[in-house]
């Protein structure tokens, strides 16, 4: 029986998604159906492939929306999460199972009982981050659990990098996925952990001068901030009596450091708009957040307000994104600081055709077993091909890809709005993963608790 999987959105992430799928698409009887709002920006080579439809769809046209999810078996949407709860309620209706990449909203958590209810398979966070980091964590902590063991620390890490053939700027930085999350990142609310039993909370203004130090081998060292909340999965990874819990973002050393900069001058803000945005140079951009001076140049003024030097370093990264340039223009009209700044970091920090991204992962799990405290380190690098198909859209896109073909041979038949937790889920994909080389490397290493300098020390 031929099973039809319709892909709502084709975007950045879903190269190796829809790649994984049409090649799965004979052996497994599947049509594939892509429905996008900009159908001509789908690659030839995956519109023109005999088991694949490709259709012009905005979401928001009810009409259209609800006639293709009925028409499938099961939906996967790569849409922006806010656009997902019209899409479950549809498949709800429709009787379709559902996965997504997104963290769980409200919204959608409500409807779990009425999912149940339909015996539908709801999988979201299956992605990378979320997504792998979820499955190769509970792998581990089963793992130790199964032997008797008890948990006492948890740190995870996972950072959208660019490789080092292609860092070619003094951030070591460029963008590998959206980009406006990025000049978002740690907005909304302090980030929430827990250290040696206590709870630690960072404010945004100071997220970004508070990060712990990773060596990965073959790679170098790297620093992590904060992400948001961390507590949301003592529950679900059943974490409840452990004393460290902290979840954070990977970046090159320094990148914080300067990144603050932004947030001191209130660059990434993004609450208001600039009345007179379009057309601005990137220079004005910059004296937007300076005091008035009849004498004082830009540059000094924005040196003396960081109270940096000419040969710091972060000056030169600041010179480097071209922010005193009174040539170059910004064309959004009624933009906010931090569209702005996307914009202007967009110039720098976009891959180029051939260049590769890397994503890292780290984890750190601490437990006793037989009464002696122990500790695994695990890492997984995966390295891009090239800006198509990139170390993000792989280690996103495959494991929705694997989901779905799980869901559909009823692998993964648990239903209601869940992430990848149980060995159900993760055990089958993380095995096809290695397959795909996406493989976490373990080493036993002397438990040293939560390391005292580092984040909340």
């Amino acid at each position: 029986m031929v099973r039809t999987i319709l892909v709502l959105g084709a975007g950045k992430s879903t190269s190796y998604l829809i790649d994984y799928l049409l090649k799965k698409s004979d052996e497994e009887n599947l049509r594939l159906t892509i429905g996008d709002l900009h159908p001509e920006n789908i690659p030839w080579d995956f519109s023109s492939h005999p088991n694949c439809k490709v259709i012009p769809l905005d979401i928001c046209n009810e009409e259209d929306r609800k006639n293709a999810i009925s028409e499938a078996t099961i939906v996967v949407s790569m849409l922006p999460p806010k656009l997902h709860i019209k899409i479950a309620e549809d498949c709800i209706h429709f009787e379709k199972h559902l996965v997504t990449a997104s963290y769980i909203s409200k919204e959608i958590e409500a409807l779990d009982q009425d999912v149940k209810k339909k015996g539908l398979v709801f999988m979201n966070e299956i992605g990378l981050d979320p997504g792998i980091d979820h499955m190769s964590a509970m792998e581990v902590i089963d793992r130790i659990r199964s032997k008797g063991g008890k948990m006492l620390l948890f740190e995870s890490f996972t950072g959208g990098l660019v490789a080092p053939e292609s860092d070619t700027n003094l951030w070591h930085y460029k963008f590998t996925w959206n980009p406006r999350n990025v000049v978002l990142a740690g907005q909304g609310g302090a980030a929430k952990f827990i250290q040696e039993g206590s709870y630690k909370y960072i404010p945004y203004q100071k997220l970004f001068r508070r990060t712990e130090f990773l060596d990965i081998e073959g790679y170098g060292t790297f620093e992590a901030y904060a992400n948001r909340d961390s507590l949301k999965y003592t529950k679900a990874y059943g974490l409840e009596d452990a004393l460290t819990l902290f979840r954070g973002t990977m970046r090159r050393v320094g990148f914080s450091k300067a990144w603050q900069m932004f947030i001191m001058l209130g660059m990434t803000d993004d609450s208001y708009t600039i009345e007179n945005s379009e057309g601005m140079s990137y220079r004005e951009f910059v004296n937007l957040f300076l005091p008035y001076s009849p004498t004082d140049s830009v540059e000094l003024k924005l040196r003396h307000y960081l109270k940096i030097d000419q040969d710091d370093i972060r000056w030169g990264k600041l010179v480097e994104l071209n922010l005193f340039d009174g040539t170059k223009k910004i064309p959004l009209k009624n933009a906010t600081p931090a569209q702005m700044l996307q914009y202007i970091l967009e110039d720098s920090w976009t891959l180029q055709e051939d260049e590769k991204d890397m994503i890292v992962m780290y984890h750190k799990f601490g437990f006793e077993l037989e009464g002696k405290k122990r500790q695994i380190d695990a890492n997984m690098v995966v390295i891009g091909e090239n800006r198509r198909y990139t170390a993000m859209a792989k280690t996103v896109g495959l494991p929705v890809a694997i989901a779905t073909i799980q869901i559909l041979n009823g692998n993964i038949t648990t239903p209601g709005v869940q992430i990848p937790i149980s060995s159900e889920v993760y055990g089958p994909i993380l095995s096809e993963l290695k397959s795909q080389d996406i493989v976490f490397n373990e080493f036993e290493v002397p438990y040293l608790g939560y390391n005292p300098d580092s984040v909340g020390g």
